[in-house]
């Protein structure tokens, strides 16, 4: 584990227009510098890097993040691998934990990599003269370009047939990156007799690989096991191959398998990915936005594909973004895109994907399925079925918004309190601070003001010092609360902390993913914006907040239940709920 102080150290010296420029050409604007974004495809630049506070956001598909996050998000490197490339760029070692490691130890990952990129080499030589293997291909259709383009090979139909690739099959490192299986004292290797397909990082590294059976077997595919490179919920097969045609296009194509995407580029589409024999996490869909903005999920017609689709749905909704869209392709009964682009052409596929159903379509679809709408029971049903899916759009006001209109209409039930509350964030301000908030808070696109606890949580990340000032402020199980609460905490502790410093520690843990869009959210904030008058006025709505909750409590207990304290802070309350 790295010390967070050296990632504070570390920020401090790591010029992050220099790391960002290395990869993307920018232009001085104002304060700050601008390009286009390099996580999605636009023509007005509205990708910022701001030298003060070394962060970057994009106003578009709301990218963000530190220094390490943008080699991370851009290049591909783990946490650690960035860590390392900007120290060795400012000339920093890194130090660990405090425990002595064994050289071998420091270099684990590059070996992992190593033996990859070997097994890789392996297979694709073996894939040359491997009669069955290419008899399969062939049939497939898979040409040798494709083949060679996206490095297929060929495990052969043996127990160790590694073993002439390494001089040392008793090697751990074979077992630790999934290509060997040590079981009772006997070594094997995992693939066998299968066309091998390699996973690569965004970086083209190898990180993991597909096995497919040619002919009766199960599983059909067999997949690398999670290892210290691969993580299945987080990879996507072709991503790197496909990355800059899915930023050309704007849109991406998420299919099942493997072979659909060779074919699929074969045949002249290639913004296609696969997930790895998962269903569609949550990382997969965060990842996908941030480089298209339309995202468009492929499945079989049949009842399976539905379940498929239905869970990459929910999946989905914590992570969608107005002005994104995330839609639903069904393939015709019996066909995968492997078999309906060889037999349809390029062009039908894409017209194909131009009526993929949009997810509020297929969302109210699945729904309404499940009740009878011609009875007043069967519309205050589809109210209670769509209620809480409706409640995951968190990252998408306006859309959650038009789809409690669309549930009123279909129902005609009034939308729930929570959806008209939603349409201000700002609801518990008392009514002049929220009237001065909003005339002084810059309009962003959505125009949804944030809700106080945000904005206590902004100007504590503006200037940590302020944590040492706040009162005790009120329990919620909102997130943005618990951050705040967590970010008090820390920034008393160390209030020499800056907003970069603090979204680095929280890093891999819930708060990050509250802090991360707050910080790149204050490089909106002109220098005229009033960060102060704005702190001032959320954190005064807070306690009139905490002070209505104290009397509702209070008040349903008998005056002589009361103890002199509760006495006092009732009193306390009554008069902090009226604003001054």
């Amino acid at each position: 584990m790295i010390p967070q102080d050296f990632i504070q150290q570390l920020l401090d010296r790591t010029d992050i227009v220099a790391v960002v420029e290395r990869y993307v050409p920018l232009k001085k604007a104002g304060a700050n510098y601008q390009s286009r974004c390099p996580f999605h495809s636009e023509k007005t630049p509205s990708f910022s890097v701001s030298p003060t506070k070394q962060f970057y956001h994009c106003f578009g598909c709301g990218a963000h993040g530190t220094a390490i996050t943008f080699l991370m998000e851009h290049a591909g490197y783990s946490f650690v691998e960035a860590v390392k490339e900007l120290a060795g760029q400012v000339g920093l070692p890194v130090p660990d934990d405090g425990a002595q490691r064994a050289p071998e130890e420091e270099t684990r990952r590059d070996k992992l990599y190593e033996r990859m990129e070997v097994a890789g080499r392996h297979y694709r030589q073996a894939l040359k003269t491997a009669e069955p293997a290419i008899a399969y291909l062939k049939k497939r259709g898979v040409t040798g370009e494709t083949a060679a383009r996206f490095a297929l090979g060929y495990a052969a139909d043996d127990w160790q047939p590694l073993a002439a690739a390494f001089a040392d099959y008793q090697d751990p490192l074979l077992v630790e990156a999934g290509l060997v299986i040590a079981n009772e004292g006997k070594r094997y290797d995992r693939f066998r007799d299968r066309v091998m397909f390699p996973i690569r990082n965004e970086r083209g590294r190898i990180i993991a690989f597909g096995g497919r059976v040619m002919a009766s077997g199960e599983p059909k595919y067999l997949n690398s096991p999670e290892t210290p490179l691969f993580h299945k919920g987080r990879e996507l097969y072709g991503l790197h191959e496909h990355r800059r045609a899915i930023q050309g296009e704007n849109r991406v194509l998420v299919v099942e398998g493997y072979m659909d995407v060779v074919m699929l580029d074969q045949h002249g589409v290639q913004n296609a990915v696969a997930t790895l024999g998962t269903a569609i996490t949550p990382d997969h869909v965060t990842r996908l936005l941030r480089l298209a903005d339309e995202v468009i999920f492929a499945f079989d017609g049949d009842n399976a594909g539905r379940k498929a689709a239905w869970r990459a749905l929910e999946n989905s909704l914590p992570q969608a973004r107005d002005g994104k869209l995330l839609s639903f392709l069904f393939l015709p009964e019996g066909e995968d895109p492997d078999s309906f682009v060889q037999a349809q052409g390029a062009e039908a596929f894409r017209k194909l994907c131009d009526k993929a159903t949009p997810l509020s379509d297929f969302l109210f679809a699945e729904l309404s399925s499940q009740t009878d709408l011609s009875s007043q029971e069967g519309k205050v049903r589809l109210a209670t079925l769509a209620k809480p899916h409706l409640a995951k759009l968190t990252q998408a006001p306006m859309l959650a918004r038009a789809l409690h209109q669309r549930l009123g209409a279909l129902t005609g039930l009034e939308a729930p309190r929570s959806a008209r509350d939603s349409r201000q964030h700002t609801s518990n301000y008392p009514s002049d601070k929220q009237a001065d908030f909003q005339a002084r808070r810059p309009q962003g696109r959505s125009a949804v003001q944030p809700s106080a606890w945000r904005v206590v949580l902004q100007a504590v990340l503006h200037d940590p010092a302020r944590a040492g000032t706040l009162p005790e402020l009120p329990e919620s199980a909102q997130p943005e609360a618990q951050t705040l609460h967590a970010l008090v905490s820390l920034a008393r502790e160390h209030p020499e902390m800056r907003a970069r410093d603090i979204v680095e520690h929280f890093r891999g843990r819930p708060e990050q993913a509250v802090l991360e869009p707050a910080a790149a959210e204050l490089l909106k904030l002109g220098d005229d914006y009033d960060v102060e008058a704005d702190f001032q006025g959320a954190l005064g709505a807070l306690l009139v907040q905490a002070g209505r909750a104290a009397v509702k409590t209070l008040s349903d207990r008998r005056p002589s239940e009361l103890t002199p304290e509760e006495k006092a802070r009732l009193l306390a309350s009554l008069k902090t709920r009226k604003p001054s």
